[in-house]
């Protein structure tokens, strides 16, 4: 058998490894909550953090590993190597185990220290890049000596089937069918690479509904700005704690025409909501989950206001454990004057009257 054959071979056997772990682990769960405050109004919270490699970029990685291999440039044994902040990377690095192929995780030198055990535990080989210098760039050097460049900031909307293959749109729609309100009134998702926005802007689109998208966003970072003005060459000096959202630059895979508007959120205001959500959930999630229930009350403010009643449906996006010696810890927030106490009051203000206030601390 010739040297091609033996390699088409593989590739094949690799996707059907990947279509029998997607069939394992294809769904998570959907939790419902309600606060007395916003009566009439339901809240989801579909749990990305149980996937196997404890992400929502699990369902990412997945097909990026596909993308690269129905595309012919993965190869039996060849190195992959991706630029994340930490979770996409964990996520890829399951998927290169899984597959047998050694895997370089590029990343910034700050990424959480829980996040770089993880990597290292599955295996994965660690490059911390210094800041001022672009992850993507040093991803692209590594993969110039002959490995496989996931890339997932330019071929995250592209590598997902947003038409469905239980996509993670058609997953939160098929679980609210029995429910009170079961197409509902927003939709809320961080913004990394705009794989997820992306994909959930279009599948509501090509299913005829009404529901409408929100990304919600660290406060100053370039989406926003970008998003109201249609500026793909927008920049931001700003930075966050929150990681895995919130970009200095306009990513490729950002589709401006299927977000329906954009809620920034102070870090400190995420933090805060992270802990809410640990007092409510009994688990731990990350800041980005915060970042999303932050957003989705604003948005349950006004519709309370409006007279509105029906649902809101966000992504608990990764577990909290991973943040333990960062966001998690006092100690450590308080060396960055993130003062949490006056938004945790506001937050718990807001579930029993109804209205997101911003504490005078944070104006």
């Amino acid at each position: 058998m010739s040297a091609h054959a033996d390699d088409r071979r593989w590739v094949g056997d690799a996707v059907a490894t990947l279509h029998r772990e997607a069939a394992r682990s294809a769904d998570t769960h959907l939790l419902h909550m309600r606060f007395a405050g916003f009566p009439g109004i339901d809240f989801y919270f579909k749990d990305e953090a149980a996937h196997p490699s404890g992400s929502l970029k699990h369902r990412l990685a997945r097909s990026l590993f596909l993308y690269a291999l129905c595309n012919g440039r993965l190869r039996e044994g060849q190195a992959v190597v991706d630029a994340s902040s930490g979770s996409t990377a964990i996520s890829e690095a399951w998927f290169a185990r899984l597959l047998g192929l050694p895997f370089t995780a590029v990343m910034p030198e700050g990424t959480s220290p829980g996040k770089i055990e993880a990597l290292r535990a599955l295996g994965a080989h660690c490059v911390l890049t210094p800041p001022g210098e672009c992850t993507q760039a040093r991803a692209r050097s590594i993969a110039a000596d002959g490995a496989c460049f996931l890339d997932q900031f330019g071929l995250a909307e592209r590598a997902t089937d947003w038409r469905g293959n239980n996509n993670i749109a058609e997953s939160i729609l098929g679980q609210l069918e029995s429910e009170a309100h079961p197409q509902p009134a927003w939709i809320v998702c961080g913004a990394g690479t705009g794989g997820t926005s992306a994909t959930l802007g279009r599948y509501l689109r090509y299913r005829g509904l009404q529901t409408q998208l929100c990304v919600a966003e660290p406060a100053d970072m370039v989406f926003a700005d970008a998003w109201r003005r249609r500026d793909r060459d927008a920049c931001s000096r700003a930075d966050s704690v929150i990681e895995g959202i919130g970009r200095r630059c306009v990513e490729p895979s950002f589709q401006f025409d299927v977000v329906d508007e954009v809620i920034e959120v102070d870090d400190a205001a995420s933090i805060a909501a992270m802990l809410l959500l640990e007092q409510r959930l009994g688990v731990r999630h990350g800041g980005s989950s915060g970042t999303n229930l932050v957003a989705c009350l604003e948005l349950a403010t006004r519709m309370r206001e409006a007279g509105t009643e029906g649902s809101i449906v966000t992504l608990l996006c990764d577990r909290g454990e991973r943040y333990a010696g960062t966001l998690y810890d006092a100690d450590w927030r308080a060396a960055r004057g993130l003062d949490v106490a006056p938004w945790q009051q506001a937050l718990t203000d807001a579930l029993a009257a109804g209205t997101l206030v911003v504490p005078d601390a944070a104006n």
